[in-house]
């Protein structure tokens, strides 16, 4: 194995979303996690096939009936040797089946508990159904997406799921991971996905606050509303994104569209936006996304193209970075980020429900 968290146990209970992805991500990064399947259904297909689920690559599986006292037992013996264990079911349902904090801890005192949902582990809606658009609706994030006069778009669910729940969890828990290394004791880390979009919000809720920010989607300066920050069409019906918030930048893109200054309203003239993104979308339109991209190379305009996600690694920047790796016959992203003395590593595939118990219970020193 390599990694920084080379020697770092974690035992994941089967989930969706949020947790499989923060445990593949420590996983990558050389950490032995172990995810706990519920016992495989003869004749029954995986819902996805093994090498297409990235969300479980580095992982090794046992596979228990944790309805059944002896399924539990295992799984605590798994626990008195880890160092975090991961859940992401709705709160009281650890509990129920005797994995709850309480339980854990006394099986071992140093264990971090990490627990993943959306509302979080108390409040009105913590026993309610939701998904990451739900928790972005009740952040202010949602609203504060999209186009003036359109519903709000969901941004794929990058933003709660990913976002606002797994990078939080896994910050979390290795947060206090770290602590208990020099205490001795472990500690719940309750990550709600309302909680870490809340946190993502900082900046708006700022500029909300002093006035710089309005309710209104598109009338601000990162949310489509600034003409130098969007997207515009190109004349081959792709697009380009353009960012050039700083002076230098916006007078770099001016340049490379042919526009005088002089015969522009000043950058910072929210009342002009309007039409002079109208204006930057007819110049846009007479180009090719290519072409435009060929005329700013250079030229620090923050003029990029809008690739597919058919055409995102094949580009210069992404091919020199290696952020995609050919692994098991597919292509993978690449762990992040790069260290350099101990980088994180694809090293197998997802693997079957309870395709590793032998080889686990013997690595970890359990007979």
């Amino acid at each position: 194995m390599t990694g920084p968290l080379q020697g770092f146990r974690i035992v994941e209970l089967a989930a969706i979303g949020p947790v499989p992805f923060c445990g593949a991500w420590l996983a990558d990064l050389g950490a032995d996690v172990v995810r706990v399947d519920r016992l495989p259904v003869p004749g029954r297909e995986p819902d996805q096939p093994p090498r297409f689920d990235f969300y479980n690559r580095n992982k090794r599986s046992v596979a228990f009936d944790l309805k059944q006292p002896a399924g539990v037992q295992a799984v605590l013996r798994m626990v008195a040797e880890a160092d975090v264990l991961l859940e992401g079911f709705r709160p009281g349902v650890t509990e129920r089946l005797g994995l709850g904090p309480d339980t854990c801890l006394a099986a071992n005192p140093r264990l971090v508990y990490g627990r993943m949902t959306g509302w979080g582990q108390d409040g009105p809606l913590a026993a309610e159904a939701g998904h990451d658009i739900n928790y972005l609706a009740l952040t202010g994030a949602l609203a504060s997406l999209g186009a003036p006069g359109l519903p709000p778009p969901p941004p794929l669910n990058l933003v709660a799921d990913l976002g606002g729940g797994a990078m939080v969890l896994a910050i979390g828990v290795l947060a206090a991971a770290m602590e208990a290394r020099s205490s001795g004791r472990g500690q719940v880390v309750d990550a709600a996905m309302v909680d870490g979009v809340a946190v993502l919000m900082s900046a708006f809720q700022a500029f909300r606050q002093q006035g710089t920010w309005t309710a209104q989607r598109g009338e601000n300066i990162v949310d489509g509303g600034a003409p130098f920050y969007g997207t515009y069409e190109t004349a081959d019906g792709r697009y380009i994104a353009v960012g050039a918030i700083e002076p230098q930048f916006y007078a770099a893109l001016l340049a490379v569209m042919a526009l005088d200054p002089a015969t522009l309203p000043a950058q910072n003239d929210r009342a002009a936006w309007p039409a002079m993104r109208e204006r930057f979308a007819a110049v846009f339109r007479t180009r090719t996304r290519d072409a435009w991209v060929a005329a700013a190379a250079g030229r620090d305009a923050c003029l990029s193209p809008v690739l597919t996600i058919d055409e995102a690694p094949q580009h210069p920047q992404m091919a020199a970075r290696r952020n995609f790796t050919s692994f098991d016959g597919v292509l993978h992203p690449s762990p992040a980020p790069k260290l350099s003395r101990t980088p994180g590593s694809l090293r197998r595939g997802a693997p079957a429900p309870g395709e590793h118990q032998a080889e686990v219970w013997r690595d970890w020193g359990l007979d």
